[in-house]
């Protein structure tokens, strides 16, 4: 249960700090918007209109050459004149090279990108906390062999090592129904949403060890509090006393790293994406990888406004954790406290 201590520090943290209002708005917004995306979005982000491809967003457009042949004096000549193209108020983003909307392909992608965050981290955070905890309040034999594993795993970079146990197991992905389109609500939108379910279980395993070390720190510090010695002398086990006492008092910095990993695996997850190991097309990464190759012939949107997609959420959930941080955190309260 939150103390009413700790709500007191969220709330005067929240008032005193913009950024975290920010932060949290950013958040707010992309959720929603992951959340009600088929209603959101205004066409569907698979659907291809290629007498409609590569428009420009709202307020920009574009030149470009184009060949055509006509018959003159019954000889056929080539004619090149420049066409400008405008926006259309249809496509607020524009559209890429195949004529799909790139506001409703944003929009899904946030989904792709959050669930994979979210589940990431909880994969992460269930496998790497027992660890840590296991390690800090034994010690000895056990805190060595379990720290080393996590050396190891550290010593791959997370890229790598997730692009190689993709390749070893292959990208598998589940159909998950949309409810609202099962319901009536949005029929014209895509009936489900793709789960990379690969990409999960490998970026859950890829940042267990960043879970693992700071909940070590903690059980370590804690196994000589005076409440752990007392139910260790009136009888308790071992196991009891990790979850009632070591764990409720080592969570806290255990969600303000949960908060900032959700950001760090969004980034990898749209790293894969654009390395093709994804498993779905709707994703943020992917649509950057599409757009990086019409980059050179000025349609710039294509890639950018994915890649502005992922740099305000990584943004928003940073401000979020660092907030989080500030007000959960007793140690760096105050104008004395520790950075």
């Amino acid at each position: 249960m939150v103390s009413s201590r700790v709500i007191r520090n969220l709330k005067k943290e929240f008032r005193g700090s913009g950024l975290a209002k920010l932060g949290l708005a950013l958040v707010a917004v992309i959720l929603l918007t992951a959340v009600f995306a088929p209603f959101i979005a205004p066409h569907n982000p698979t659907e291809q209109q290629l007498d409609q491809s590569e428009l420009p967003p709202i307020g920009f457009s574009q030149t470009e050459e184009r060949t055509t042949s006509q018959m003159v004096d019954g000889e056929i000549q080539t004619v090149t004149e420049e066409v400008e193209i405008t926006a259309d108020p249809d496509h607020v983003f524009g559209t890429d090279g195949l004529g799909r909307d790139m506001f409703s392909r944003v929009v899904y992608g946030a989904r792709t990108s959050l669930v994979v965050g979210v589940l990431g981290t909880l994969l992460a955070a269930s496998i790497g906390v027992p660890v840590g905890l296991l390690a800090g309040y034994h010690g000895g034999r056990v805190d060595d062999t379990l720290m080393r594993i996590a050396d190891v795993s550290l010593a791959f970079p997370s890229l790598v090592l997730a692009v190689a146990l993709i390749g070893l197991w292959g990208r598998a992905a589940v159909a998950v129904p949309d409810p609202f389109v099962a319901a009536g609500l949005a029929p014209e939108m895509p009936e489900s949403f793709v789960l990379p379910i690969t990409v999960v279980i490998v970026v859950g395993l890829v940042n267990w060890v960043w879970f693992a070390r700071v909940a070590r720190g903690e059980a370590l510090s804690l196994r000589s509090q005076e409440y752990v010695k007392a139910s260790r002398a009136l009888g308790a086990d071992d196991n009891a006393i990790i979850l009632r006492h070591v764990l409720p008092n080592a969570i806290t910095p255990i969600i303000v790293l949960g908060t900032v990993q959700v950001a760090a695996i969004i980034l990898l997850e749209s790293s894969l994406s654009f390395l093709g190991f994804s498993g779905t097309t709707l994703s943020w990464g992917f649509d950057i990888a599409q757009g990086r190759d019409y980059v050179s012939s000025g349609q710039w949107w294509i890639a950018s406004i994915p890649g502005l997609a992922i740099m305000l959420s990584v943004i928003g959930i940073n401000l979020l954790g660092d907030w989080l941080r500030d007000a959960l955190d007793p140690g760096i309260e105050g104008e004395g406290g520790a950075a």
